[in-house]
């Protein structure tokens, strides 16, 4: 499912990125959280895609997830043609905290909306969401180190 505006934005982007071995999350968030784009993507197509927004929307950086395969990501973007910066931030709690924010994203419709939030799952993978999760907690740590 993606998610994209049509006005490209004025201000600088941060694009969130999940990185996993079959699939990846991606998200372009502005630093207003006005949100632009979100999108699971296979694995191989993750440097492709990161290139294409890189060219459609003014990315000021990258903001990854330190878990998992985050140290070979962050590798394989440093040896593309024009670098991105690269941020890593906490991802602990990210995909228990996806599902909530699926459901107000997409809140249930028919008999789903019967069954309590916990007992939910969402229909698609929510790796973009987490890709926002992770975009938003770099964006609280700059208002608090700001403050």
């Amino acid at each position: 499912m993606a998610t994209s505006s049509f006005d490209s934005p004025d201000q600088p982007v941060v694009l969130g990125f999940d990185p996993g071995r079959q699939k990846c999350g991606l998200a372009v968030v502005g630093l207003d959280r006005s949100l632009y784009y979100h999108q699971v993507i296979p694995a191989e197509a993750a440097i492709a895609t990161i290139a294409e927004l890189r060219q459609q929307f003014p990315i000021s950086m990258i903001v990854m997830g330190n878990q998992t395969s985050a140290n070979e990501w962050k590798q394989r973007l440093a040896e593309t043609a024009d670098p991105p910066r690269v941020v890593l931030v906490d991802e602990r709690y990210t995909s228990l905290e996806a599902r909530e924010r699926y459901w107000q994203m997409y809140p249930p419709r028919g008999l789903s909306r019967l069954l309590p939030q916990g007992m939910r799952t969402p229909p698609r993978p929510i790796d973009d969401i987490v890709a926002i999760l992770l975009i938003e907690r770099y964006l609280e740590q700059l208002t608090n180190r700001l403050s």
